[in-house]
């Protein structure tokens, strides 16, 4: 009899991250041993002892944070709620799972993996599921083409970042401002000064603190390389630590929330040039949940991101963005607000596939 056991398990794209998707009932329920089971699947340890391989050779993982991300799948207990989701990022550099922020591009495949594991069933022509994300109690809903009742990967949609085409997913994010400090603007600025800088602190989607460009003496558009800098990385982590204080998220030592950017003025007809950090290195596109966050501070007067963007006293319309790779299109909706027009809800087309069906083995004794 073997001393491993084998997990059920897709593996997937979703966006421009990949990773394992799971069905809760086949993993611990106790976080700390689920957690253990993550790290052993992935390869950053072998779930046992706190060795960490940050090649992650004994896992699937792909030793990048992008390739390193997971997703648990239920169904739901809430009402009007078809799927709860647990994203995981599974930390390369030693045995640490952070279930704090979200991931909107993992979020991308939870439809089709939801409909891969029974947990919802297809309608004709298309299907909507909604979304709960348990890391930060978000609402999403997730619109897949459906015809007949049977779901497709191939397609004709293009993102930037991926190689080909495929079938479209419509991500509509609708519960987002405030996701795990409960405000816009948790400090109440929209723009203040962390360490001679001038920056913005913003909770939509995922917490943040925008960097104008110039002010570190970069244009904002370079590439991921040249911005894994690291004299500047350590500048904008100084800041990053002091925003988590004031943003009420306590000591960020060692987690990936806040999240970083970095704003400069459209180079390529977008509204803005963003380069998103991992926190620790620059994304190689873009996050989905930094996209909201960026078209959302673009259009808030007073900040950073606004002061550099060219967009400006639109209440709905499409919002596109530039990254390392090329763009991302983010559509706003806005609502009147008793201050003016309130953030509503953002939709971003992405893609989604399915890589691989079959079981991810581990320690059996991680399972006991």
């Amino acid at each position: 009899m073997s001393d491993l056991k084998g997990i059920p398990a897709l593996f997937m794209r979703g966006g421009t991250s990949s990773g394992p998707y799971w069905n809760a009932k086949d993993l611990p329920a106790d976080p700390a041993k689920r957690d253990a089971v993550l790290l052993a699947a992935l390869g950053t340890t072998d779930g046992i002892s706190d060795e960490v391989d940050s090649a992650q050779l004994g896992g699937v993982g792909g030793a990048t944070p992008v390739t390193s991300k997971t997703a648990v799948l239920s169904r739901s207990a809430v009402e009007g709620v078809d799927i709860d989701y647990l994203f995981a990022q599974v930390d390369l550099e030693r045995p640490f799972v952070d279930t704090n922020p979200s991931c909107g591009n993992i979020l991308s495949a939870v439809g089709h993996a939801a409909l891969e594991m029974g947990l919802v069933e297809a309608s004709d022509p298309i299907t909507s599921i909604a979304i709960r994300n348990t890391n930060t109690n978000a609402l999403m809903e997730a619109v897949l083409e459906t015809p007949g009742g049977q779901w497709s990967y191939m397609g004709n949609t293009r993102i930037d970042g991926v190689a080909g085409s495929a079938s479209p997913v419509v991500m509509n994010f609708l519960d987002v401002v405030g996701s795990k400090t409960g405000k816009l603007f948790p400090t109440g600025q929209r723009s203040e000064d962390i360490n001679g800088l001038t920056v913005t602190l913003i909770d939509v989607a995922v917490p943040m603190i925008w960097f104008r460009a110039s002010e570190l003496g970069v244009s904002g558009d370079e590439s991921k390389d040249a911005l894994d800098d690291p004299a500047l990385l350590a500048r904008m982590e100084a800041a990053r630590l002091v925003a988590s204080e004031r943003m009420g998220l306590g000591d960020a030592r060692g987690k990936v929330v806040p999240k970083m950017g970095i704003a400069s003025p459209p180079k390529n007809g977008g509204h803005v040039t963003s380069r998103y950090f991992v926190p620790q290195s620059c994304h190689p596109t873009h996050a989905v949940t930094g996209s909201i966050n960026v078209a959302t501070a673009a259009t808030q007067p007073g900040t950073v991101v606004s002061e550099v963007s060219s967009a400006a006293d639109f209440t709905s319309q499409t919002f596109v963005l530039e990254h390392p790779k090329g763009q991302i299109e983010v559509e706003l909706a806005y609502r009147d607000g008793p201050d003016g027009p309130e953030f509503d809800k953002a939709g971003i087309m992405r893609t989604a596939k399915k890589i691989m069906a079959g079981e991810i083995f581990v320690p059996a004794v991680l399972l006991d």
